[in-house]
């Protein structure tokens, strides 16, 4: 079986597109569009549904995906070993990320772990806590940082470093004056919430869970599905909302938003280090792991 055709099938159903994995992969699209012909001829199904200028796996072929992505995985891998035997360092590591520690931590971490192996290349795939938990279960990426404890068994985690959520404002907003707010005082505001499946939102559920009160006890202005969409949101006056401090910093910084404390409210969770509990690291990934644990060493309660 051809790895390049199962690179260039994973490759459209990753971005659902013929021309944009053409693309991506530096080929044209009667190149790709052959290769996907060659592989549904040779496994005798057909593997995507091509839809207008899109396409989509089949049932066959997302039973196939995971078995291509695996497969592309392993050679990685086994490339990565063969480097190391011989004293280099090189290939390509696949990394997920939920949004907050996709966007504002792992970059920087990325950046300092290429500094050190300057021949690697960092594959960087952000979603929500569960997509980037399910990427790694699935095998498309080896190592996560999420902000919330995946549930799936096949998944181990560990806590990496801990954040909190601040109310955001705007900055001609009245509470942009004060330092604090009351929860009461929360509950009168329109708000801006992140989707079902992000960490945040979780954090956020669990801390009005302890209290007694859900998401039914605000006035809920609307849900978005990233963090730089609330702010946006935040700023063009649509509501308030909590956010990580580490996602706001910069503007807080530069007077965009301004950032509230709620005195009878703790909102706090944290970001998990997320690896399969049964499939092998490549060396490129334990390298990583190494470089995140001397970064982000385990907090007390877990090293003890």
């Amino acid at each position: 079986m051809d790895l390049r055709r199962l690179e260039i099938f994973a490759k459209v159903a990753e971005l659902g597109s013929f021309s944009r994995a053409a693309e991506a992969l530096f080929l044209t699209q009667p190149t790709v569009s052959e290769h996907i012909r060659a592989l549904e001829v040779e496994l005798g199904v057909q593997l995507l549904d091509r839809l207008g200028r899109g396409a989509t796996p089949t049932r066959a072929g997302q039973l196939f995906l995971g078995y291509s992505q695996r497969i592309l995985a392993l050679a990685r891998e086994a490339r990565q070993a063969i480097d190391q035997f011989q004293g280099r360092m090189s290939g390509e590591l696949v990394v997920a990320g939920s949004t907050i520690p996709g966007e504002y931590l792992l970059p920087t971490v990325i950046g300092r772990f290429k500094t050190k192996y300057p021949d690697i290349s960092v594959t960087l795939l952000i979603g929500d806590t569960r997509q980037a938990s399910d990427w790694v279960e699935d095998g498309r990426a080896e190592v996560a940082i999420v902000g919330g404890k995946p549930a799936s068994r096949a998944l181990d985690s560990r806590e990496l470093l801990r954040d909190d959520l601040v109310v955001v404002v705007a900055s001609g907003h009245p509470w942009s004056e004060r330092e604090s707010i009351t929860l009461a005082e929360l509950r009168t505001e329109p708000m801006v919430v992140r989707e079902r499946g992000s960490g945040t939102r979780e954090a956020l559920e669990r801390a009005l869970g302890a209290v007694g009160l859900d998401f039914g006890a605000f006035r809920i202005a609307g849900e978005m599905g990233s963090t730089q969409a609330i702010k946006q949101g935040v700023r063009s006056g649509i509501g308030v909302s909590l956010l990580s401090r580490r996602a706001v910093e910069e503007e807080c910084r530069a007077g965009l938003v301004h950032c509230v404390k709620v005195r009878d409210l703790k909102v706090d969770r944290s970001f998990h280090l997320v690896v399969h509990r049964d499939r092998s690291r490549s060396p490129l990934a334990l390298a990583f792991l190494e470089f995140l644990e001397s970064s982000f060493p385990a907090p007390a309660s877990q090293s003890a």
